[in-house]
């Protein structure tokens, strides 16, 4: 397998614009080198199989989610009240969303887990540290709520993000931003 890191970056971006455009079964070498504009087989030699371009697709995305510095060090900043969750609620809804192309690729990663055990094993592994390290954070500093507000707010916020990138013109913006606001209270509210 190639190693150039850059061209293998390239590859992984336009495999999930291709997920993202195509679905799954319009994922293949020759659908992401064209994607790419690369030759024809360069696909082919950076991924081992089909199951590696999907797995690598999926960490990739995962990657370009990540918040930058700046982002962090904004999060940390201010008091830890229902205000400041709400904040990094609609901060998260942003980036996420703002890469639409990533999020919907993820969609169809996670449908074809359920053909896939390996692509499955993957995805369980990566969606649970994701959830483990948010409940990590939330608590580490001290924001209000516990583990189960956060997991709440994850799968509350994660449907809401599936409406805003497949039926866009379901909500308003304002009325997104009102069921942040309320997802978030709800999900603080005491049991």
């Amino acid at each position: 397998m190639r190693t150039n890191l850059e061209r293998r970056t390239a590859l992984l971006d336009a495999a999930i614009e291709v997920l993202a455009r195509d679905g799954a079964r319009g994922l293949t070498f020759r659908a992401v080198d064209a994607e790419a504009g690369t030759p024809v087989g360069t696909a082919s030699n950076y991924f081992a199989n089909r199951d590696d371009l999907l797995i690598q697709s999926s960490h990739r995305v995962y990657e370009r989610w990540l918040p930058d510095q700046a982002t962090q060090a904004a999060a940390a900043q201010g008091p830890r009240d229902q205000a400041k969750l709400t904040e990094l609620m609609r901060e998260i809804i942003e980036r996420v969303t703002g890469f639409r192309s990533g999020y919907l690729a993820m969609l169809e990663l996670r449908l074809e887990a359920t053909r896939r055990p390996e692509l499955r094993t993957v995805l369980t592994n990566r969606v649970r540290a994701d959830v483990d390290a948010n409940v990590a954070y939330h608590l580490d500093q001290g924001m209000p709520g516990d583990a189960t507000s956060v997991r709440l707010l994850i799968l509350a916020l994660n449907w809401l993000m599936v409406e805003m990138l497949t039926l866009p013109e379901l909500f308003t913006p304002e009325e997104l931003d009102e069921l942040v606001v309320a997802a978030v209270e709800r999900g603080l509210a005491p049991r």
